[in-house]
């Protein structure tokens, strides 16, 4: 039986059996080591990669940069359970004055993945309301 946990330090595990794959907001480490990364960070993934944790099927995703660029999301879909997503560094705290062009509609894309709630960002609400925000900012009204 899988499961999906965040740890102390922030990261996200998935585990099943004996296989772990440890989910950061800008590396991935699947199960075998292998290190995923876009390649904006040194990385050979360019916009999706995917693999299974036992049952467990896992996406990975650029949808386009972040605060910093090369933001991973992360959904993982376990048989009798709604997805589970992860946006990592794509969410902040605070909105910066200005926005690089593609962080609005990354989260867009990303908003449409959440069923309610997040690993690591909060609700669909919580994330929409970010993203307002973002656009507030965009817009020149933040």
């Amino acid at each position: 039986m899988s499961e999906v946990a965040v740890r102390a330090d922030g990261a996200i595990e998935v585990v099943d059996g004996d296989e772990v794959l440890v989910y950061t907001p800008y590396e991935v480490t699947a199960p075998d080591g292998t290190r995923i990364a876009h390649e904006s960070r040194g990385g050979t993934m360019a916009s999706v990669w995917a693999t299974t944790v036992g049952e467990t099927f896992v996406e990975v995703s650029h949808l386009g940069d972040g605060p910093r660029g090369g933001e991973l999301v992360m959904v993982v879909t376990r048989p009798g359970h709604s997805p589970a997503v992860a946006l990592g560094a794509l969410v902040t705290d605070e909105v910066p004055s200005t926005v690089p062009e593609s962080w609005p509609a990354a989260v867009d894309l990303a908003i449409g993945l959440i069923v309610t709630d997040t690993l690591d960002s909060g609700s669909k609400d919580d994330v929409e309301a970010f993203h307002q925000r973002l656009l507030g900012v965009w817009f020149g009204h933040g």
